[in-house]
């Protein structure tokens, strides 16, 4: 299962059972849940004050762990709407070549998603071609998923491949974790996957993935650490 689709499942559970919207949420990726298993989530909400809830959710297949999600819901009448943080120049996404994926797999997320690249290289030209200052960059459109926190949590799981454009080299990884903190939710039909590693260093690596609408506005940012596998050749 593709991390951030368990997250995004978490947070879809964790919303209707407190009904309240996700402003943050945390996973820990524990096992893997692998093709034709059906993980069952458990939600617990730990606090329910007047605005805001803290709540918990495990996801198992059988008697295995594989997840845990920590998230805060709920929202606030104050009328500060404030952003200070500006999207990258990129061209459009139509101007953006395909991005074509290493392994074709027609079960995957990644086959329910168009996806362009706007900053960094395709695969048959990575190996050798770091992405400067750790920047890469995809647009990505999801014609059937609805652009909610469980949407973006999603989207927000790009950072094994960023980590193979910082490198310059096809270097498999898989998520640790996955942070997403929700700034603005609002349609969009693209959203660009603003993607900044921050070093790799002991077989991990670190950064962080801006999600962006096409107007420039902030919609989300997810964190992440990966472990780090040996390169293929």
């Amino acid at each position: 299962m593709f991390g951030g689709c368990g997250l995004g499942a978490a947070v879809s559970a964790m919303e209707a059972v407190c009904d309240r919207p996700v402003v943050w949420a945390t996973a820990q990726y524990l096992s893997f849940a692998m093709v034709g298993e059906i993980m069952d989530l458990d939600v617990t909400v730990a606090v329910a004050g007047k605005r805001t809830s803290q709540a918990r959710a495990v996801g198992r297949v059988g008697d295995r762990e594989i997840l845990t999600v920590n998230a805060a819901l709920g929202s606030k009448d104050i009328k500060i709407d404030e952003q200070w943080r500006t999207m990258p120049e990129v061209p459009n996404p139509q101007d953006c070549p395909l991005r074509s994926d290493m392994v074709a797999d027609s079960e995957s997320i990644m086959g329910r998603l168009n996806i362009r690249l706007a900053l960094g290289s395709p695969w048959d030209e990575i190996d050798g071609n770091p992405a400067p200052r750790g920047r890469s960059a995809l647009w990505v459109q999801t014609p059937d998923i609805e652009m909610s926190a469980a949407g973006l949590a999603i989207l927000g799981d790009y950072l094994p491949f960023g980590i193979a454009q910082a490198t310059g080299r096809w270097v498999p990884s898989n998520s640790l974790d996955n942070t997403i903190r929700v700034q603005r939710l609002k349609p969009a039909e693209w959203v660009l996957c603003d993607i900044r590693v921050d070093g790799v260093s002991n077989g991990f690596g670190h950064g962080s993935v801006f999600l962006w609408a096409q107007d420039g506005t902030l919609l989300a940012t997810a964190s992440q650490s990966a472990v780090l596998h040996n390169p293929r050749s």
